[in-house]
C-alpha cells in the first residue's frame, strides 16, 4: 500500500505554482501531485515532460468550472490553492478577476466539503500583500490582523480579500491562509509596463524569491506528513517574505533592478515625479519569520548575489548592456520610459497631461500635491529605513483587544472590544471562550450593515464590514476612516482629510452595484 500523500495544486503553470510543482516532484516519493491546468498550447508543452509520470495527475479544466475542480481535488490530501488571475492582467479584465478569482475560491471549498472526510482534507490558500494596501511610512511596518486596505483601483486585491473570506468561512476544518509578499523570478527583470511607475520611490516591500516560494509550499506539505504541524499552526493567517535582507525600499529595487542589466541608475533614466507618492501596496513584515520558523524555507542569500543569479537566467541579449557605456545606454533608454510614463489611461504622465483628477487624487493626493514632487533628484528625499525587527516594534498598529492573552482565553469582552474600536458592535450575548471558527453578530458602524463573521477573519485577518470596508461599488476610505478609528490607523498617516476620497467604478460599470451572485451567472 503506497505511504504517498496527494497534493493538489492550482496555479502550476504560474511562477509561484510551478516552484512549488517542482519542489513537491522532488519529493515525489513521498507525495502524488494533481495539477488542474487550462488545456493550452503552451502548458501541453510546459508539461509534456510529465504527462506519463505515474506521480503526476493532470486535470484539463478550468477554476471556474466547479466539475473540472472537483476532479482535481478528489482524493487530494492537501490542496494548494495558488492560481488565479492576477496583475497586470487582473488590471486590464477586472470583470474576469473576479469572476475567477472568487468564482474558484467557492468551487474549491465546496470540492473540499464534498469529500468523503472533508476533515482530514488540509487547504492552504496563497493570498497577497495587496489585501492591505499602501502602508508608506511610517506604517511601514505592518503584519497580519492589521486592516484590510485595498488600494484603489486595485481589482485584483479586491477579488483576493473576497476569496480569502470565502475559504477562512467555508467549514473547512484545517485551513491557513499565507500572504504572498512580491515574488522576484527571472522574467521580472524583463517587465516594461506603465504600472513601473505605480510604486512610491519610498515605499517599502519584503521581497520573497520564487525559489523560498516553492519550497514555502512544499515543506508545508512534508512537514505536516511528518506531523511537525500542530493545531497552533492551522487556521492562522501568515505573512510570506525572505527575510531581513529583501526589506528594501522601491529605490533600492530600482537601484538593484537596473544596475544588474547594467542600465544606469533611476536618476537617469527617470524623473521622481514620473512615480506616484501613494495607493501601492507594500510593507516589511512584523511577523514574516514565524512562518520560516514553521517551514524552514528561506535560501538565506544576500538579494544582491540573487539578483546576479536572476540575471544569469535571462536571454543573453538583456545583459548586452552591461558592456556598453552607461551613459550612451541612458541617453537611448531614457525616451523609451518616458513614453511609457505617457500611455494612455495608465500612465502617470498622461494622468497629468490631461488632468486626470480620480487618478491623481489616488495616486498622489491631488494634482497640486503632484506639482510639489521635485523634478531633480538631487532635490528629492530618499528615506534609508532600518530593516531590522527591533524596528518594528514602534511601528506597531493597535488591533483593539488584548494581544497579550492567549487565543484560548479570547473571550465575548474581548470581541466587543475589538468592534467598538472598528466603531461597531459586536451583537452576539456569548462565545466559547477560544472558539475564533463559530461565527458572530456584528454591526459595522460606518453603513449600520448587520453581519455574521468569525473572530478569526475579524481579529487574526483584519477583515471587518463585508458591505462597505471591502469595495463593491466605491472608495470611500475617507469617510470610513472618519467612524472607525482601527482603519484610521492605516488611513491618515498617508492621507489628508482634505482629500476627495471617493471613488466610483467608472471602468467597472458592469460590476458596478451587481450582487456577486449575478455577476457568477454572467
Amino acid at each position: 500500500m503506497s505511504t504517498r500523500k496527494t497534493v493538489m495544486l492550482t496555479g502550476a503553470s504560474g511562477n509561484m505554482g510551478f516552484a512549488g510543482f517542482k519542489e513537491l516532484h522532488a519529493k515525489k516519493d513521498q507525495f502524488n501531485i494533481t495539477i488542474l491546468l487550462r488545456d493550452s498550447k503552451k502548458n501541453r508543452e510546459k508539461f509534456a515532460p510529465y504527462m506519463y509520470d505515474p506521480t503526476v495527475r493532470i486535470v484539463w479544466g478550468d477554476l471556474t468550472k466547479y466539475e473540472s475542480v472537483l476532479d482535481a481535488v478528489n482524493g487530494a490530501d492537501y490542496v494548494l490553492h495558488v492560481g488565479g488571475m492576477v496583475s497586470p492582467a487582473a488590471d486590464w479584465k477586472p470583470f474576469r478577476t473576479q469572476k475567477t478569482n472568487i468564482g474558484a475560491a467557492e468551487n474549491i471549498c465546496k470540492a473540499v466539503l464534498s469529500q468523503p472526510d472533508p476533515d482530514a482534507v488540509k487547504v492552504c490558500y496563497i493570498g497577497t500583500v495587496a489585501e492591505t494596501g499602501d502602508r508608506n511610512y511610517p506604517i511601514h511596518w505592518g503584519r497580519c490582523g492589521d486592516p484590510i486596505k485595498v488600494s484603489i483601483y486595485d481589482h485584483y486585491a479586491v477579488s483576493k480579500v473576497r476569496a480569502e473570506a470565502v475559504f477562512v468561512e467555508s467549514g473547512i476544518k484545517n485551513w491557513v491562509v499565507m500572504r504572498q509578499s512580491g515574488i522576484l523570478y527571472p522574467n521580472i527583470l524583463k517587465n516594461m509596463d506603465p504600472i513601473m511607475f505605480h510604486v512610491p520611490i519610498n515605499g517599502v516591500l519584503e521581497w520573497c524569491t520564487v525559489e523560498d516560494s516553492g519550497r514555502l509550499l512544499a515543506n508545508l506539505c512534508e512537514e505536516d506528513a511528518k506531523g511537525n504541524l500542530g493545531p497552533d499552526f492551522w487556521n492562522h493567517f501568515y505573512n510570506i517574505g525572505s527575510g531581513k535582507e529583501y526589506r528594501i525600499s522601491n529605490y533600492e529595487f530600482e537601484v538593484l533592478l537596473l544596475g544588474t542589466l547594467g542600465l544606469a541608475g533611476p536618476e537617469k533614466l527617470f524623473e521622481p515625479n514620473w512615480f506616484i507618492t501613494k495607493n501601492f501596496h507594500g510593507q516589511f513584515y512584523a511577523d514574516g519569520d514565524k512562518l520560516e520558523e514553521y517551514l524552514h524555507f528561506r535560501e538565506n542569500l544576500p538579494i544582491k548575489e540573487y539578483f546576479e543569479r536572476l540575471a544569469s537566467q535571462v536571454e543573453f541579449y538583456f545583459r548586452i548592456p552591461r558592456h556598453l557605456p552607461k551613459g550612451a545606454v541612458a541617453a537611448a533608454a531614457k525616451p523609451f520610459m518616458k513614453k511609457l510614463a505617457n500611455t494612455k489611461d495608465f500612465g502617470t504622465r498622461d494622468w497629468v497631461a490631461k488632468n486626470n483628477k480620480e487618478r491623481l487624487s489616488a495616486y498622489f493626493g491631488s494634482k497640486e500635491e503632484w506639482e510639489k514632487i521635485p523634478k531633480k533628484w538631487e532635490d528629492f528625499e530618499i528615506i534609508n529605513f532600518d530593516k531590522d525587527n527591533s524596528a518594528a516594534e514602534q511601528f506597531k498598529l493597535d488591533h483593539g483587544y488584548d494581544e497579550s492573552k492567549p487565543e484560548s482565553e479570547l473571550d465575548i469582552e474581548d470581541m466587543k472590544q475589538a468592534a467598538k474600536f472598528r466603531g461597531g458592535e459586536c451583537l452576539s450575548d456569548s462565545m466559547t471562550k477560544g472558539d475564533l471558527a463559530t461565527k458572530l453578530k456584528w454591526k459595522c458602524g460606518h453603513c449600520g450593515a448587520e453581519f455574521e463573521a468569525s473572530p478569526s477573519l475579524i481579529l487574526l485577518g483584519g477583515h471587518w464590514c463585508p458591505e462597505c470596508f471591502v469595495p463593491h461599488t466605491s472608495w470611500d476610505y475617507d469617510s470610513i476612516a472618519k467612524t472607525n478609528p482601527f482603519f484610521a490607523q492605516v488611513w491618515y498617516p498617508n492621507h489628508s482629510k482634505r482629500e476627495h476620497n471617493k471613488y466610483v467604478f467608472k471602468d467597472l460599470f458592469h460590476i458596478n452595484g451587481i450582487p456577486w451572485d449575478d455577476i457568477k451567472k454572467k
